[in-house]
Formats: structure tokens, C-alpha cells, sequence
């Protein structure tokens, strides 16, 4: 299984409106072969010194996969494709962690 922490951050003010168009992305996704998790999650509010915040443009993409060709399938798919020339005026920069088990 693969974890991935994708950290998007949009163009000033733009966060809303990347995240309508990811959400309405989502159950395509979902429906993808090997997806276990697909979520968009924003800064919790009111935690304390303790939190780093992602900020006001910014959001992260929690997600799981089975297997590395599931997720690279899912890369490449045409909603994903649709996804990024949608979005592509809107984004600042993104960091893709792709993670597996430290066990």
C-alpha cells in the first residue's frame, strides 16, 4: 500500500474554487481501481502553538492506493488529465510525498 500527502497551494484567494473542482473530481477517483482513500483536508482550527498550518491557499490531498501501478494508472487517467487543465491557472505549487510502511 501506498500512502501520498499531495500539498497544494493555489494562487492568492484561489483555494475555494481549486477545491470545488477537486470535489467534484472525487467520485471519479473513487471509483478508480485501488483507490482506498481520496480526501482533500484543510488546517483544523484553533490548536495551538503547537500546529503547522498550511495556510489560507493552501490544502492537502490524503490519499491511499493498493499498489504503485494502481496509483500510476490513476496519474494518467482523462479526470485526472481534465483535473490539471482545469486547475493549472489556479495553482502555485504543489509537493507530492508518496510514502510507504517504515516497518
Amino acid at each position: 500500500m501506498l500512502n501520498i500527502v499531495a500539498i497544494i497551494t493555489t494562487k492568492p484567494g484561489k483555494r475555494a474554487e481549486v477545491l470545488d473542482i477537486f470535489n467534484a473530481n472525487v467520485p471519479a477517483v473513487h471509483a478508480e481501481k485501488g483507490c482506498i482513500e481520496y480526501a482533500a483536508v484543510v488546517d483544523a482550527p484553533d490548536m495551538g502553538p503547537f500546529q503547522t498550518q498550511l495556510g489560507e491557499d493552501s490544502f492537502a490531498v490524503i490519499e491511499k492506493w493498493e499498489s504503485k501501478e494502481d496509483l500510476m494508472a490513476h496519474a494518467v487517467s482523462d479526470h485526472m488529465k481534465e483535473y490539471g487543465k482545469k486547475t493549472k491557472d489556479l495553482v502555485e505549487d504543489k509537493a507530492i510525498h508518496i510514502l510507504t510502511s517504515a516497518s
